[in-house]
């Protein structure tokens, strides 16, 4: 068996802490990252350990966006303990309970309610210094669609791919974007970075790659959630609730329910495009294959909506043409 230094590294750092002399660590989670998640069991209940390798991650992102978002008043992990020389972090254990496990037609308009309050004080959180995100991180993340999606996963030849037309609509849906009211951004604000937890609920995790952004990027990552779909007229119908309480709160000047929709809508294109190269490289790049399921979904999106929109439907009708969705399937989408 392989030897694991971290891990052996990292349940050296937690027993010489007080108080967790004798814990026991077991995998807790793993994200789309290099980081790995530990919880550690002792006599005063459990922590959760962070695993951040200095040479692939950096943990200070996270320390610093910690502690703005705990002055909004939401719910993050408390930092128990930190070692910046190794990458590892002791937090607070918000629990296993996400909210994507949870989620069915007795329990969704709960959780909805406590997360979209939770995303009207996440938007308040201070700004200063957080990266932009910026047209240069916009086209750079959707460029991971042509390259990772078409070219390594379905094995589109260079020549085969419209790359005129794909570039056009990356800069259409950029002009979008940076034409937005800015906010705090999570960049991950979803069904499984919510955690359900006894008070306070929710739990907000993964949050270290926040930027100042468009104010319907979390919007969108809620409610069109790459894992899981709702119908149309309730994400249309949340999405104008948090409109106008984002209005009333001074986070969004006066904006009207049309204008707000259409922001909505060509943000989601913008990341479901990126998720589709980030997916394709997860599995490709990094030996992380159980994304590849939530690819049928995320492409649904692109064909739905962005055929809606003049900005995306010319490349939605290529998508078509060439036999994308018979290749990755598709996700009903209900009215």
């Amino acid at each position: 068996m392989t030897q694991d230094v971290r891990l052996e590294q990292l349940t050296q750092w937690v027993n010489s802490l007080p108080g967790w002399e004798h814990a026991l660590l077991e995998p807790a989670s793993a994200d789309a990252s290099f980081r790995r998640y530990f919880r550690a069991r002792g006599a005063e209940g459990t922590v959760i350990c962070m695993d951040a390798p200095p040479d692939k991650e950096d943990i200070r992102p996270f320390i610093d966006v910690t502690h703005r978002l705990q002055l909004t008043g939401v719910h993050v992990p408390q930092l128990l303990a930190q070692n910046l020389l190794d990458g590892f972090l002791l937090l607070e254990d918000l629990g296993n309970t996400s909210y994507l496990s949870q989620l069915n037609p007795e329990t969704f308009k709960d959780l909805y309610a406590d997360a979209l309050q939770a995303l009207l004080h996440l938007q308040e959180a201070d700004c200063d210094h957080l990266p932009a995100y910026s047209e240069r991180l916009l086209r750079t993340e959707m460029g991971l669609m042509p390259e990772w999606f078409l070219k390594t996963h379905l094995g589109f030849s260079d020549a085969d791919i419209p790359h005129k037309l794909i570039q056009q609509t990356f800069e259409d849906l950029i002009e979008s974007a940076i034409g937005q009211p800015v906010s705090f951004v999570h960049r991950d604000f979803h069904s499984r970075n919510l955690m359900i937890t006894q008070e306070h609920s929710p739990g907000i995790i993964d949050y270290q790659d926040a930027v100042i952004g468009p104010t319907t990027y979390d919007l969108v990552s809620l409610l069109r959630d790459c894992y899981i779909v709702w119908p149309q007229s309730k994400v249309e119908w949340w999405v104008d609730c948090y409109r106008k309480e984002a209005i009333s709160a001074g986070i969004l000047p006066p904006v009207d329910q049309q204008t707000y929709l259409q922001w909505f809508d060509l943000m989601g294109l913008q990341r479901h495009l990126k998720v589709l190269g980030i997916f394709a490289r997860l599995n490709h790049r990094d030996g992380k294959p159980g994304y590849l399921n939530d690819l049928p979904l995320v492409l649904s999106y692109v064909l739905e909506i962005g055929s809606r929109h003049p900005e995306t439907s010319e490349l939605v009708e290529w998508m078509r043409s060439v036999g994308i969705p018979d290749r990755i399937g598709t996700v009903y989408i209900p009215d």
